[in-house]
């Protein structure tokens, strides 16, 4: 991660680990929200784990398809201790909590109900069942004040599935944005994992680098696997991790210049069936005897 952003979050949950306080004495509950979103493999189950190392608490991982309703979601919030993160992964693939203002028309649930796998709107099975008021509550109403010291943490790769009112501050306070792997982030990997420092690097080498990372829009995961399996052979490990970006720049240029030219084809037919052509109106055949001047027109 970016330096700067990681002083950041550290600092964030510096203050609320030390904040009790502030909180009693503004009457807030003693808890905090953060929203981790981004592409796969940027590192949000690692910032998890990491969260809980720097803060000494417990996690607890909630599994809402195996939670069958509100009652029990918040029997499991009862449950857990003070100095806890509460994970809840993959939010927009756990449980059908999708934006209200996209749902298709054609859905005939009640817009407030969101179904557990394995089970159907309106079924007659008794399938497991979760309403978005009831995780509403579970993050930000009456029984999310018992207890104190608290941490939620939802994970998503697409943010704007996601309803706006799990988003708001309250219930998500920060919103981090696990990205690709950006230069100092990289300077990072390269320490971690080879001992490579930046003056051991040579300049030409750095500087290909530079260059490279934003356009090659690779994870952390990606790189750290390429340094991994050449950990014996540094200069190896540095040179085909050089080239493995190289190849996804030109990749991701050649896909981005090739979804410009499928949109610029498709915006020039679309104003094609928008604007008629001129002298393209059709005008029913003229009968037998008509003058020619109407028949050309």
């Amino acid at each position: 991660m970016h330096p700067q952003k990681k002083q950041e979050i550290m600092d964030d949950l510096e203050d609320f680990a030390n904040g009790q306080s502030f909180y009693q004495k503004t009457g807030r509950a003693w808890k905090r929200g953060y929203l981790l979103y981004g592409p796969p493999g940027t590192g949000k189950s690692s910032m998890i784990a990491a969260m809980a190392n720097y803060l000494s608490y417990d996690i607890y991982d909630l599994e809402l398809t195996e939670v069958h309703n509100n009652s029990e979601l918040r029997t499991l919030l009862m449950k857990t201790s003070s100095k806890s993160i509460i994970v809840i992964e993959d939010i927009d693939c756990s449980v059908n909590l999708t934006n209200r203002k996209k749902n298709n028309k054609r859905n005939y649930c009640d817009p407030e109900v969101r179904c557990g796998s394995g089970s159907a709107c309106g079924g007659e099975d008794g399938g497991n069942s979760i309403t978005l008021s009831g995780l509403l509550n579970f993050t930000d109403g009456l029984w999310s004040c018992c207890g104190s010291e608290r941490i939620f943490v939802f994970t998503t790769n697409h943010i704007e599935k996601l309803d706006p009112a799990l988003l708001r501050s309250g219930r998500m306070d920060m919103h981090l944005y696990m990205s690709y792997c950006s230069y100092p982030a990289l300077k990072i990997l390269l320490k971690n994992y080879l001992g490579y420092e930046e003056s051991d690097l040579d300049y030409h080498v750095l500087k290909e680098l530079s260059d490279v990372v934003d356009k090659a829009e690779m994870t952390p995961a990606d790189i750290s696997e390429v340094l991994i399996k050449n950990r014996n052979y540094k200069q190896k490990a540095v040179t085909e991790l050089l080239e493995a970006m190289k190849t996804r720049a030109d990749r991701n240029f050649k896909c981005g210049s090739l979804r410009d030219k499928i949109s610029d084809e498709e915006e020039q037919e679309k104003r094609a069936l928008e604007t008629p052509n001129e002298g393209s109106e059709f005008e029913e055949p003229c009968k037998e005897g008509e003058n020619k001047e109407k028949m050309k027109s």
